[in-house]
């Protein structure tokens, strides 16, 4: 005779019991926030394919973000039904975006920056941008990341370079005010240490977006692919590795914090459920 309870499954054998448990999957979040409780905003059908989201000095009431494959910066304020934009009109696969000074960043996937003053924005459409190529190796890239003083990181997705190491590549970048960049140094993620504190011999890292704590100056690393989401100290040694829910993160391509240290993540779209940016609360611990 057969018993079934939830999460656990009960057998009665001549007189014995034996008890099966249904392991769950367990999640956590980084310190000071909680992945259980987002805001959610959910985007408009312009950005179902959101890739990449900035803020200006951290300032949360205008989101800055980029679409795939459509040369258009997008401004909105969280929770607005419409969203406006400025078209560059250049075509490609654009995976993230950043602000560094005067200056708007767009990175497309096959490793080429594109600048843009930011006081072009709020145009219909401008002309003034700065096409930066042949800058970067071989490879697919998708994350980004530009401080003020205008150094900006760079972290390969695919990497012919790295087909047979145990790292992702990075590589750091010095903006001009004329909107061109020049190679300063680089730096790599050791993935070796992110299959030990997730407990497998073997991953395929591939980064979809990169952002900075501002209050910790850790470094936020999402993999899409892989659904984590990894933390490593200023001088990219690997401190954690979160799961994530991937019915929460259903494709995590952006993430960024506002100067009030809350945290901001953007999950591409896909029919019926729309885009969205989810928006994580700092809690002091």
């Amino acid at each position: 005779m057969k018993a079934i309870i939830i999460n656990s499954i009960v057998i009665i054998i001549g007189g014995s019991i034996l008890l099966s448990c249904i392991q769950k999957t367990t999640y956590s979040s980084p310190i000071g926030y909680d992945f259980t409780k987002p805001v959610k905003y959910n985007m408009p059908a312009e950005l179902n394919e959101i890739s990449g989201i900035t803020f200006n000095k951290g300032k949360s009431d205008r989101i800055y973000a980029e679409s795939d494959g459509i040369g258009k910066v997008f401004y909105f304020s969280p929770g607005d039904k419409t969203v406006k934009y400025t078209e560059f009109k250049e075509n490609g696969d654009f995976e993230d975006i950043a602000i560094s000074g005067s200056q708007v960043i767009m990175l497309q996937s096959k490793g080429v920056l594109f600048t843009i003053p930011l006081a072009e924005i709020g145009k219909p459409q401008t002309t003034n941008l700065q096409k930066n190529k042949d800058i970067l190796p071989e490879g697919e890239y998708e994350s980004m990341y530009a401080n003020d003083a205008g150094e900006v990181y760079v972290l390969c997705k695919h990497c012919t370079m790295d087909k047979t190491s145990k790292k992702s590549s990075g590589f750091i970048f010095q903006l001009a005010a004329d909107g061109t960049v020049k190679k300063t140094g680089d730096f790599s993620v050791n993935v070796k240490h992110i299959e030990e504190l997730l407990g497998v011999d073997k991953i395929s890292f591939h980064p979809s977006a990169l952002t900075r704590n501002p209050l910790s100056n850790d470094w936020y690393i999402l993999s899409s692919v892989n659904k984590i989401l990894v933390v490593a100290d200023a001088k990219w040694k690997i401190r954690h590795v979160y799961k994530l829910d991937q019915n929460l993160f259903t494709q995590p391509e952006g993430i960024t914090f506002d100067d009030q240290n809350n945290l901001y993540i953007s999950n591409e779209g896909h029919v019926p459920q729309p885009g969205n940016i989810l928006k994580f609360l700092y809690k002091k611990q």
